[in-house]
């Protein structure tokens, strides 16, 4: 089936002093290999708490999610780490890039966590800069490059394991929509060579570029639908 994501009746509950909140209440999906998924809804909604179980930066309180076979609840704080090395690429709104360290040495981290040798680091994080775009700029700190340059640095430093997702959240939220738009078509490139994308999103027109639509509404699934890309239509037309 090629299932690289598997969420059933996924719960999560957090106290608030004497207040239980109930940010998921019960929702289930996969999501297959080479899937782009946009994962949207309001405030309040849940898509962020989603992204946190999806990313391994929580666990459910009841329910199952399974990432490539592998049931998350089950693991410990250090396998979650590594589960999170290993398997998920991160693009964050605000970059989160080291100020004081190159494009190079920013793409070059999660390799060095992954216990790659620096002969073998360097030459894998050349190979994602130059796929991003970037071949020019891997000497430059982040202050040293626009918006939408330190935002191909984090992609490929996402990029740079080889992960089973890449997920994605708000990723042109810092940017002017022109820069947003060219950051959108990267990643509609890196879909067409074979990575598994998940935006998460509360922008029409970013989860447009998705081939495939999951809505939260008050920690329920309100939808899932497979969509016509309406971006790649009007390209064609």
């Amino acid at each position: 089936m090629n299932e690289v994501i598997r969420a059933v009746d996924v719960a999560k509950e957090y106290r608030m002093g004497t207040q239980t909140v109930h940010a998921l209440r019960g929702v289930s999906f996969e999501i297959r290999k080479n899937e782009y998924v946009a994962i949207m809804g309001p405030s309040g909604s849940g898509k962020s708490t989603m992204m946190n179980i999806i990313g391994c930066l929580d666990t459910p309180s009841s329910g199952e999610y399974i990432l490539n076979g592998t049931n998350v609840k089950q693991l410990d704080d250090n396998q979650l780490a590594g589960v999170r090395n290993k398997e998920i690429g991160f693009v964050f709104q605000t970059f989160n890039l080291l100020p004081r360290s190159t494009a190079l040495a920013n793409v070059e981290l999660p390799l060095i966590y992954a216990g790659m040798k620096s002969s073998e680091r360097k030459k894998r994080a050349i190979e994602v800069l130059t796929k991003v775009g970037l071949e020019s700029r891997m000497d430059h700190k982040p202050n040293e490059l626009s918006g939408g340059q330190r935002q191909r640095v984090a992609i490929a430093r996402a990029l740079v394991n080889n992960p089973s997702i890449l997920l994605a959240d708000e990723p042109t939220g810092n940017l002017d929509s022109k820069t947003g738009q060219e950051i959108m078509e990267l990643f509609e490139d890196l879909h067409a060579a074979g990575n598994t994308i998940i935006l998460v999103t509360h922008e029409e027109d970013i989860a447009s570029h998705a081939r495939r639509v999951i809505r939260l509404r008050d920690g329920l699934l309100e939808s899932d639908t497979l969509v016509r890309n309406p971006v790649l239509a009007s390209a064609t037309v």
